[in-house]
């Protein structure tokens, strides 16, 4: 039975050591402004996936990725030590797709800011094609209020 609180707590433990190992211990000139996102541990906490971000062009995310390769040892042994669990999990880099999402939905966005615009401007000497206000009124000489109500006889009841 696989315990998920624990296996999110050493997630997060993991994502802390491996971004305060990067910048303490790691001197490798191919390392570029890293950001680590999330870790997420698998149930039997054997395997760690750390997703990561960098700031630049490809070039640098390219050379992060082999610089946290060639790192993976590592920051491996200093998850074991700090973390203290029986089997250090293996780690697994994966670089976040997070900035691509963000970037595609403000694509999206000034795409639809555009078509408002257009919207907004094709509307601007518009008429109505019927009336301004299409809901019915209730006529004005009702404004009196209902019809007093006649009994059987003929006589009005109060």
């Amino acid at each position: 039975m696989t315990d998920t609180a624990r296996a999110r707590k050493l997630a997060d433990r993991i994502r802390v050591v491996v971004a305060e190992t990067l910048q303490r211990r790691i001197k490798d000139p191919r390392l570029g402004y890293v950001t680590i996102t999330d870790t997420r541990v698998t149930g039997d906490l054997r395997e760690a996936t750390v997703f990561y971000t960098v700031f630049g062009d490809e070039e640098e995310r390219t050379a992060s990725a082999a610089a946290l390769e060639s790192a993976k040892g590592v920051l491996r042994s200093e998850v074991g030590r700090q973390t203290g669990v029986r089997f250090t999990p293996t780690l697994t880099f994966v670089p976040d797709a997070l900035p691509d999402n963000a970037r595609t939905i403000d694509d999206l966005l000034a795409k639809a800011k555009a078509a408002d615009a257009q919207v907004r401007e094709a509307s601007e000497g518009a008429a109505y094609a019927g009336e301004a206000d299409p809901y019915r009124k209730p006529d004005e000489d009702d404004d009196e209020g209902p019809e007093p109500e006649t009994g059987s006889e003929g006589t009005t009841q109060a």
